[in-house]
This record gives C-alpha cells, sequence and structure tokens, in this order.
C-alpha cells in the first residue's frame, strides 16, 4: 500500500509538504515579526489592560494604604501573594529544565518548542521576583535583603526563606537569561539580514557580529552545551530550595521529606502545560503548523501525563505517610485539606492535576489540539490550587485550636493575582514580534536535505 506524501514528510522533522528549501524556514519564521494580525492585538490589548490593573492595584492602593489591604491575618502570614510566587516560580524552572535535558538528550522534537520555553522561563522568573517585594509591604526596604557591604552593618538573617528567595531568583534568572539569549544570537543575525531601519539596527547591536563562521559556530556549540549542564542541576538545587521555604518548618503537612522532588517534578509538569497553552494560539496566530506538528505536541503530552503520575504519586504518598506516621496532628491536617473548610481547593488540585491528566493516555486526545489547550488550562488551575492548598491550608490549620483561622483573599489580592498572567503575557507576546519564536537554525538541522526528501516522496508516490 503507498504511503501518502503526508505521512513520508511527518516521518522528517517537518509536517509541510511544501517546505523543501532551507529558506523557507526563514521567511515562515521570521514573518511572525512583521506587522502583526487582529488575534495578536487583541491578546495584546487584553495583557496591557491587565498590567495596568496590576500595577494600579499594588502600586496605588496597596503601596500608599499598606499590606493591611489585603487578606492576610493571624495564622494565616502567607496568603496568596506566596502562593502565586511558588506558582511561577514553578513554571520557570520548568523552561530551561525542559530545554536543557532534552538538548542534552538529543530529543528529535525539541526544536520547535524550545525557544518558547526558554522565554517562557525569563518571563516567569521575572513575574514571580516582583511576589516577595509585593508580600514585603513596604517596597522601599525590599533591598534589605539583598547582602551587600553597607555602612549600616545589617545583614540579612540567612535563615529567612524571603533571603533563600533572593538568591534562588537571581541565580536562576542570571542562568536562564543568559541561556536564552545564547541560543537566539544566529536567530538574530537572520532576523537582521531580512530587516530594515531601526530594527535592523537593534537587530545588528544584540547579534554580536555573528556571520556564521565555522570558528563562531565552534564557540558557541560548546557554550550552549555548558550552559545546558550547568542549568539542568542549577534547576533542581534551586527549585529544591524553594521547596525548603516550607519544608525546613514544623507546620504540619510541611515538615516532610518529600517536598524537594516533590516541588521539581511540579514545575516540570506545570511547566509542560504552560508551554502547550502559550504555543497553542501562538502556532495560529502566526501560521507555525508547519514547525509545530501534532508529533510535537503529542510528545509533550507524554511528558506531561509522565509528571502528573509523579506527582499524583507524591499527592496520595503524602496522604499515606500522615496516616502511617500516627501522629495526630498530622493526620487532622491532611484530613482538612479534603473535608475541612478549604476541601473546595484540595478536590480542584486533586482533580486538575490526578484526574484531568488521565485522558492524555489516548492517542486521539493528545493529536487534539483544542482538547490539549482545554487541559493545560485545567492543570494550570489545578496547580495554582495545589501551591494554595500547601501555603493557606497549612497554615489555617496547625498545631492549637484556638490560633486555627480562616483566609479570606481580598479584592487587591486576586487583582494582583490575575495581574500577574497580563504581566507574563505582555512580555511574551512582546518576545514574540522582536525575536524569533522557533528556533531556525535547529529547525535546519533537522529537515531532511531537500533531494532526499523530493526523492523520497517520488519513491512513495
Amino acid at each position: 500500500m503507498a504511503t501518502s506524501e503526508k505521512e513520508v514528510v511527518e516521518r522528517g522533522a517537518l509536517a509541510h509538504p511544501d517546505l523543501h528549501r532551507l529558506d523557507d524556514v526563514n521567511r515562515d519564521v521570521l514573518r511572525a515579526l512583521k506587522t502583526p494580525g487582529k488575534g495578536w492585538w487583541i491578546l495584546f490589548g487584553v495583557a496591557a489592560t491587565g498590567v495596568g490593573l496590576f500595577l494600579g492595584a499594588w502600586l496605588l492602593i496597596q503601596v500608599p494604604y499598606g499590606i493591611g489591604v489585603a487578606g492576610l491575618t493571624s495564622p494565616v502570614g502567607w496568603g496568596v501573594y506566596i502562593t502565586t510566587f511558588v506558582f511561577w516560580v514553578g513554571i520557570a524552572h520548568s523552561g530551561t529544565l525542559i530545554s536543557a535535558i532534552l538538548f542534552l538528550f538529543r530529543a528529535p522534537w525539541r526544536q520547535s518548542i524550545y525557544r518558547a520555553a526558554e522565554a517562557m522561563t525569563v518571563f516567569a522568573v521575572m513575574t514571580a521576583g516582583l511576589f516577595p517585594l509585593i508580600h514585603v509591604g513596604r517596597l522601599w526596604h525590599a533591598y534589605w535583603l539583598i547582602p551587600y557591604p553597607n555602612s549600616r552593618f545589617l545583614w540579612p538573617n540567612f535563615k529567612s526563606p524571603l533571603v533563600w528567595d533572593v538568591f534562588a531568583i537571581t541565580t536562576y534568572f542570571t542562568v536562564s537569561a543568559t541561556f536564552f539569549f545564547i541560543g537566539c544570537i544566529p536567530d538574530i543575525a537572520a532576523a537582521r539580514d531580512r530587516a530594515t531601519g531601526l530594527r535592523k539596527k537593534f537587530y545588528q547591536l544584540i547579534s554580536l557580529g555573528w556571520q556564521g563562521t565555522d570558528s563562531q559556530w565552534h564557540h558557541f556549540g560548546n557554550a550552549y552545551v555548558f550552559l545546558a549542564a550547568l542549568a539542568t542541576p542549577l534547576v533542581l538545587s534551586v527549585h529544591s530550595v524553594v521547596s525548603w521555604d516550607f519544608a525546613m518548618s514544623i507546620v504540619p503537612g510541611w515538615h516532610t521529606t518529600i517536598f524537594a522532588p516533590y516541588f521539581v517534578a511540579g514545575a516540570i509538569f506545570s511547566g509542560i502545560a504552560m508551554v502547550i497553552t502559550l504555543v497553542v494560539p501562538m502556532r495560529k496566530i502566526f501560521g507555525l503548523e508547519a514547525y509545530l506538528t501534532t508529533k510535537h505536541f503529542d510528545a509533550m503530552a507524554k511528558l506531561m501525563l509522565l509528571t502528573s503520575l509523579i506527582v499524583f504519586y507524591a499527592y496520595l504518598s503524602e496522604f499515606f505517610l500522615a496516616w502511617y506516621s500516627g501522629e495526630e496532628i498530622e493526620r487532622t491536617a491532611f484530613w482538612n485539606r479534603v473535608f475541612g473548610n478549604y476541601w473546595w481547593a484540595s478536590w480542584i488540585m486533586l482533580t486538575c492535576n490526578g484526574l484531568v491528566p488521565i485522558m492524555l493516555w489516548f492517542k486521539r486526545v493528545r493529536h487534539s489540539i483544542p482538547a490539549l489547550f482545554v487541559i493545560t488550562i485545567f492543570v494550570n488551575i489545578g496547580m495554582w490550587f495545589e501551591r494554595y492548598v500547601i501555603v493557606v491550608v497549612s497554615l489555617s490549620h496547625e498545631y492549637e485550636p484556638f490560633a486555627w483561622g480562616l483566609y479570606r483573599p481580598s479584592i487587591v489580592e486576586m487583582t494582583i493575582l490575575l495581574g500577574s498572567f497580563c504581566w507574563f503575557g505582555f512580555w511574551f507576546l512582546l518576545f514574540t514580534r522582536l525575536l524569533p519564536p522557533v528556533a531556525i537554525q535547529e529547525l535546519k538541522e533537522v529537515m531532511p536535505p531537500p533531494m532526499r526528501r523530493k526523492k523520497s516522496l517520488e519513491a512513495h508516490g
């Protein structure tokens, strides 16, 4: 039985039968940098409006009137702000981890998605870094968290989780931004060669004189391998530090050794979901269907399914260990998670992160891009509620019954929460207009040679 042209081509790197020349990749990807369509402007308008509300709620309401406008109270001193901080740190850590590990293992499908994943990392770190500043309330004193020689002879408390977060964010932002920028240089040069006017001067500046010589490619390859090898253990260690914000305390539900691997698996899970959430509209708006095929979405869906099973196993392990420990306080804390005042948050977490991804076992679902998009939205919601359950539910129900209390987020907190997604989307949309959203040079490396492709198509008639 003769194989169709589409099936033959899909065995290669791409899925579009018209892509016979390497220059087609430059044409299609760089087309995204020209005048965007209506869909991009609609999303950008929504994001810009959300950023305005976000900055207004923070700088015009919370900063002048104080942290009292938030719903924080005793015993819940950490609320939506720290929940959202941990959520965005998880999103950030997964992007570079996905890119670096897939590169080191030479995954054949990473070329089309890793640029979006790395950009997502940089902007998620930028978003996460705002929340410790928002949470401390007195923004003008935030520099006290940074250890540096000063005339006041005051040093931060290195036992404080806020100081650990400063180290985690600055270290990871430096490495991930460097990794992202180094990988973009050849593609920036390709954009420079086709740009005109002010945009051409901008690309000339940031392409660092790239000409594509053999010597430049040699140094580029060495630098990229080094950064990928550095980023992989760094991500694991830095996100473990974030998990120790909780695990180093004695709060019931926090004091457990499972938190480090549990947080890393959750970060990868939520990050893959966010990559799919971002790539699906980007694929449609910029007409990149030839480069982001069902093969790529199928691979990402399988990875998301694997990490979902790990995360759900961690949920079950937590409940089992609380029961097996024989500690009445631990048992009560986890019983309260499922049947207490915040039962709805726990069941949203379990449903979205454990039950909804079960549909990914089916190939038909993995190959349905609309279905994947909906599933990833549920996963993003579920992963935020996972952090909410860990932070709020545990703090609201500690040791002494007289100290138990309920936490209700204020309108200011919810506005800042929703605005953070718009802040993140604002920068990501700008990225798609200024830098190639798909890696041009690496796509060319995995494309079948034109003549070989043509003969293969003719042979399979």
